[in-house]
């Protein structure tokens, strides 16, 4: 007898290593989107330990990509999604539309993306941790309908998944 799977059951297969880094439309987080939670498993779950940039941007490889690196200047397509440490999604590419499309070291995304992103070749697949410093700082990210409530509290470091699909 064939059984449906959850959503949170897809995120933890998704997680666990299947390789698919952006929410299909269809799901129940996609639906939900920022602030929806998914099991994040913990760093021991992966099997190499994290690299580490100079300024404290950790990164390990899900799968290496064989395409380019891409070099400062050039726009990158990017899927993501960005979770709190608690494991709430507060963004996602599909909510917004697809991918991210952005020029590296034009400071068009948080620094620490624009810092890993220069060593990631098209077709890498990773998980990035940002320090809070790198990502929104003491600023945080209002929620759009309550300026009471933040999407990302200040302070707050964060946790990527992403898929790098193009560079030129």
């Amino acid at each position: 007898m064939a059984t449906r799977t959850s959503g949170e059951d897809w995120l933890r297969a998704w997680f666990l290593g299947l390789g698919l880094l952006a929410l299909p439309v269809g799901s129940a987080l996609a639906q939900a989107g920022p602030g929806a939670t998914s099991p994040l498993p913990p760093l021991d779950t992966l099997q190499t330990p994290p690299q580490r940039t100079p300024n404290g941007v950790r990164y390990v490889f899900r799968a290496r990509g064989t395409g380019p690196l891409p070099q400062a200047g050039q726009r990158v397509s990017a899927r993501y999604t960005g979770f709190l440490p608690d494991g709430h999604i507060f963004d996602a590419s599909e909510a917004q539309g697809g991918l991210l499309k952005f020029r590296v070291g034009r400071h068009e995304v948080i620094a620490g993306l624009d810092e890993v992103m220069l060593l990631l070749p098209v077709g890498s697949r990773v998980r990035v941790w940002i320090p809070a410093a790198l990502g929104y700082a003491a600023k945080g990210v209002r929620h759009p309908d309550d300026d009471d409530r933040f999407l990302v509290p200040p302070g707050t470091p964060l946790v990527f998944e992403l898929e790098i699909v193009g560079v030129r």
